[in-house]
């Protein structure tokens, strides 16, 4: 044998060795983190004044004491994205407990006869302060229904659910969502989905996903076209008002009453936008008549965003800001999108480097036990750069579980990063 040849054998069996290493530290890590989140949701309720539980509220008098225990049970875009993460862990591995989990949180909302017992603490409190009496109300984002915070996300995993266990309960508030984002959520005069605050409305890179995650799924579901259009719509849109060609990123917002971009380049808003378009290029037809735009606005974005990636694979809270410091949120968005976009042809395959580095870091940021750390906490608007530094971090909670999930998901069966050697290559100059 020539040694040639043992060298190439050499080369293969290590690539196949570090290629499968890689999977199954995705795939270990992945599961730890979900089966952690399994094992810590109660299903139960909490008097948060005497601090009994209860397994139903079935005969208990009405109390704005009384909440659901477990932050896996509430009612929020990030349980939402991490609903969406837990059954793109169960495909992948073809293992059926990770959305049976899912969908015991779902009827444990609609079917088991609780969501009654808090409808009517939500009309009792609303009749007695309005808005800001129902805040603190377990469920109440999907009584309110006035933004995209109280269903986009949600709703889009329920479509999920919907597809493999239908139900009337899950297709209604599907349908009431679907509803509010065609007649209710403010818009500017192009379509353009806006806030009523901190201006009237400002644009929130954000809600790239807070619309797009279920805009793109009603799509797969009903087959309409006018979903993917209007997805598509607001991808474009949101780069005609946000991208800053220079630094090649998004800003955090735009206020459209005086015309004002916000201070910040926020990670976690430009990761937000990715993930949007991923889902939406995974979903919408390609011979829809926008897709070829979002295609190129997602490889436009790619490009920007990979050249900010840090020495340690992670992403900064602020992107072009190297002294702000690393979080997971943005870097697993930014994984997530890569890995699905070199895995479906979208971007070309060297992008898997960064991906790779990425995920590294996002290694580095859980513990042994699944714990996931460095999350920014939720995050508003200011103008001012300082409020973005000095965001608090957290551990454990679905705004970084989720997409550090869907990340993790998508290098399972990621392609290992290959290095095209330039002598591989000198044959063909001059041809």
């Amino acid at each position: 044998m020539s040694k040639q040849l043992i060298n190439l054998i050499f080369a293969f069996v290590f690539f196949c060795a570090s290629t499968l290493q890689a999977q199954n530290i995705s795939e270990t890590t992945a599961l730890k983190i979900a089966d952690r989140i399994i094992n810590s949701t109660s299903y139960t309720f909490i008097n948060k004044k005497t601090g009994e539980t209860y397994t139903s509220v079935k005969d208990l008098p009405l109390s704005q004491d009384i909440a659901v225990q477990s932050k896996y049970n509430q009612w929020h875009y990030t349980n939402g994205v991490t609903n969406i993460a837990l059954m793109e862990l169960g495909e992948q591995l073809k293992v059926k407990k990770y959305e049976e989990y899912v969908l015991k949180n779902m009827n444990f909302v609609f079917n088991e006869g609780h969501l009654e017992y808090f409808k009517r603490l939500y009309d009792q409190a609303f009749a007695k302060g309005g808005w800001g009496e129902i805040r603190n109300l377990s469920w109440h984002m999907i009584f309110r229904g006035k933004r995209l915070d109280d269903n986009g996300p949600m709703g889009a995993s329920l479509i999920e659910l919907q597809k493999k266990y239908p139900n009337q309960s899950f297709l209604k508030y599907i349908n009431e969502t679907a509803d509010h984002l065609n007649r209710a959520e403010p818009r500017l005069k192009d379509g353009t989905i806006a806030r009523l605050w901190p201006h009237v409305n400002t644009i929130w890179a954000d809600d790239a996903f807070m619309a797009i995650s279920f805009l793109s799924r009603m799509g797969e579901l009903t087959g309409e076209k006018k979903y993917f259009t209007d997805a598509a719509t607001q991808v474009l849109n949101y780069t005609k008002y946000l991208w800053d060609k220079e630094k090649g990123i998004y800003y955090h917002c735009y206020h459209t009453d005086n015309k004002e971009l916000g201070v910040a380049h926020w990670s976690r808003a430009n990761g937000w936008v990715f993930m949007a378009q991923a889902d939406l290029l995974s979903r919408m037809p390609k011979n829809h008549p926008l897709y070829q735009k979002v295609l190129k606005n997602f490889q436009m974005q790619t490009s920007g965003v990979a050249r900010y990636q840090g020495k340690n694979g992670l992403w900064h809270q602020v992107l072009d800001r190297n002294d702000s410091y690393e979080e997971i949120t943005g870097t697993a968005m930014f994984v997530f999108g890569i890995a699905r976009g070199v895995k479906n042809g979208w971007l070309h395959p060297d992008f898997i480097y960064v991906a790779e580095q990425g995920l590294k870091g996002i290694l580095s940021k859980i513990t042994p036990e699944g714990g996931v750390t460095a999350i920014c906490v939720g995050t508003g608007i200011m103008p001012s750069l300082q409020y973005y530094y000095t965001r608090p971090t957290q551990e454990n909670d679905p705004m970084g579980e989720g997409p550090v999930l869907r990340a993790l998901v998508e290098m399972i069966d990621a392609p290992r990063y290959t290095e095209i050697k330039a002598e591989d290559k000198y044959d063909e100059i001059g041809k």
